[in-house]
């Protein structure tokens, strides 16, 4: 454990020191070195897949699960949205040296309150290979360095992009030392990153729950923390039919593995009967399973494929499967529907589909969650959807991030004070 610990020390030591000659670059080096990320990436994109075809067979080997093969698969297409993900980043409005404040205090000081890097941000993510280079990406924009903790299952693949854009981050005359990967896929290097308080300024969990709950629990390291994405379509009982199911199937079948996909089905009593046996047939054609409480069996009745249908538990409510399955619950009305998200969801995004604009206002004022929709799909709550570029996160908290977050989130402020002589009386 103690050469362990070194290991991790070491790396983000070195890691801490490539950020300060960042944190004063200029705009144009700044972005120089981002657009030769991307152009990296494109230009080497047959070495990092071939590290991500040998991820994937190992984890088809261990039987893993679609939806996290998905989310660890890289193709040509992904590379690609990857490098224009970072083109897009340079292109946005320097996130540095924003003045965000000025006045003059009393004795004539003025004072200027000024957006900084926050100087070495720490990343542990798992099984999405695409995050290391969302990651560096956004941290060398933003003046920052960063250090790296990717999961077992994309660790061949995270170490592959990680030293194409380390070398690409050197040929723009900064230290390569600002993307630091940890090699290791001992569990405990977490550990160690986690207790370097002073040499990390802040760690970002991006995975399940226990990984995130297991950085908020033992981090020193300050944590900005990512959520789980129980996401939820209220389906109001003034809603076109039409339109709710294709945002229903968008936001559960279009990409399964994600955290803004629609993991819960609410529908009003009203309507129930009449929109549940056709939303079943759509969602039962692409093969997903629907966990429904007793109302819904009693209207689906004989109906019911047995394959596509179980009663749900308690559990099922707050459940994020990322997979093709979703819960299905009939509330009396939109009270028991907000009720319901607030208590079970993990305000990451919730959308309401109703042609009520009455109710649409009063769910997106009522829902507690960092995105909130009326009359479109979950699967927007996106940096890159946004146009904040590439995206860090979506954080689910309410200090300092919430939604999707990127540039921006990743500076913090000081005050710069002017005198021309002054002392406090």
């Amino acid at each position: 454990m103690d050469s362990l610990f070194e290991y991790v020390s070491d790396l983000a030591t070195s890691a801490k020191a490539a950020s300060r000659p960042l944190s004063f670059a200029s705009d144009d080096a700044r972005c120089a070195a981002v657009r030769g990320m991307a152009a990296a990436l494109r230009a080497r994109a047959d070495e990092v897949l071939a590290a991500n075809a040998e991820d994937m067979d190992a984890a088809r080997a261990a039987g893993i699960d679609a939806g996290l093969l998905d989310r660890l698969l890289l193709t040509n297409e992904r590379i690609e949205g990857m490098a224009a993900g970072l083109e897009k980043l340079a292109n946005l409005p320097d996130p540095v040296g924003r003045v965000l404040e000025e006045r003059t205090i009393d004795q004539g000081v003025e004072l200027q309150k000024v957006s900084v890097p926050l100087g070495l941000v720490a990343m542990v993510y798992e099984a999405r290979p695409n995050v290391t280079a969302d990651a560096a990406g956004i941290c060398i924009r933003t003046g920052n360095a960063c250090i790296l903790r990717g999961g077992s299952l994309a660790q061949r693949s995270c170490v592959a992009i990680a030293h194409v854009l380390a070398d690409a981050v050197e040929a723009a005359g900064f230290p390569r030392e600002a993307v630091t990967i940890i090699e290791t896929t001992d569990r405990e290097a977490t550990g160690a990153l986690m207790s370097l308080r002073g040499v990390v300024d802040v760690l970002i969990p991006r995975g399940g729950a226990n990984l995130i709950q297991r950085c908020v629990r033992e981090s020193l390291v300050p944590v900005i923390e990512t959520g789980t994405g129980n996401c939820h379509i209220y389906v109001h009982e003034s809603a076109d039919f039409d339109k709710a199911r294709a945002i229903v199937m968008n936001a559960k079948t279009q990409r399964v593995g994600v955290c803004n996909a629609a993991e819960s089905l609410l529908v009003d009593e009203a309507i129930a009967a009449e929109f549940l046996p056709g939303m079943f047939d759509a969602l039962s054609r692409a093969e997903v399973c629907a966990h429904g409480d007793a109302l819904t069996r009693e209207i689906l009745g004989d109906a019911l494929p047995s394959a596509w249908f179980t009663d749900a538990t308690e559990d099922d409510w707050g459940r994020e499967y990322l997979a093709l399955e979703i819960s299905v619950h009939v509330v009396r009305n939109i009270d028991e529907a907000i009720e319901h998200i607030n208590t079970y969801g993990t305000m990451h995004s919730e959308a309401i589909v109703a042609e009520d604009t009455a109710a649409c206002e009063r769910f997106l004022r009522e829902v507690d969650a960092s995105s909130v929709y009326a009359n479109a799909s979950t699967r927007f709550t996106d940096g890159g959807e946004f146009g904040l570029g590439a995206e860090i996160g979506i954080s689910t908290q309410k200090l300092h991030a919430r939604g999707p977050f990127a540039a921006e989130a990743l500076t913090t402020y000081k005050y710069l004070l002017r005198g021309t002589g002054q002392v406090r009386p």
